[in-house]
């Protein structure tokens, strides 16, 4: 997780009205979820079971499921963006701006690293009907 407070966006609003802007009904387990990744203004790395495990000790009851469903839908909403980093490992970031990511293999650390700390010389071009829509440069650390 990232201790720095968002600069592109203001998280700390009330969850409900960020819920309703993005077009999601604002069920009890979207506002705790909500409330979780957004409410304190600081961007933040999460999985699916570190954010079950963070609304269960705030006295939430719901599935890893449901978690695995709000999480889904708040990224096609345009809420977070998923970070890949192998096929069984995928974190949810709340940074919507441009950067990319070190990743501490031992770990499991995402942290992100500026947009404008990496410099890509070139990128090939897109298939015909295809646009390049994101890039992600994520770098693996060990020690």
């Amino acid at each position: 997780m990232t201790d720095r407070p968002t600069t592109d966006r203001a998280h700390s609003r009330d969850a409900g009205s960020m819920l309703q802007q993005a077009g999601l009904r604002t069920t009890r387990q979207r506002l705790l979820l909500a409330d979780i990744l957004f409410g304190d203004g600081m961007d933040r790395h999460v999985t699916a079971e570190g954010l079950f495990a963070e609304a269960a000790r705030r006295g939430g009851k719901l599935s890893l499921a449901t978690v695995y469903n709000c999480l889904h839908q708040f990224t096609q909403a345009g809420l977070l963006h998923v970070v890949a980093v192998d096929s069984g490992r995928a974190y949810f970031d709340t940074n919507l701006s441009p950067h990319h990511h070190f990743y501490q293999e031992r770990t499991g650390e995402l942290r992100d690293i500026p947009d404008g700390d990496v410099h890509l010389a070139s990128l090939p071009k897109p298939p015909e009907g295809q646009r390049i829509s994101r890039v992600d440069v994520i770098l693996r650390l060990s020690e």
